[in-house]
């Protein structure tokens, strides 16, 4: 981390960036089965809104090759 080079007249001061305390923080509280139950489905619906807009979304994605062919055929026959 970021030394000091001139001299600092409180050794605390000068080791403050290596302080470390031995208070120990509570434990976070425990998450209750209606939170769970939540979040589960909270990411089941996220997950099936993607895989939703995917099976909706391919067919605009694929290209119609059967299209393709008679619009290069009636063009061609028009000449």
């Amino acid at each position: 981390m970021f030394r000091r080079r001139e001299p600092v007249p409180f050794a605390f001061l000068a080791e403050a960036d290596r302080f470390r305390s031995n208070v120990t923080p509570p434990p976070p509280d425990r998450a209750s089965v209606g939170q769970i139950a939540g979040r589960w489905l909270l990411g089941l619906t996220i997950v099936a809104g993607l895989v939703g807009s995917l099976v909706l979304g391919m067919p605009a994605l694929e290209t119609d090759h059967a299209s393709t062919g008679s619009q290069q055929s009636q063009a061609s026959d028009g000449r």
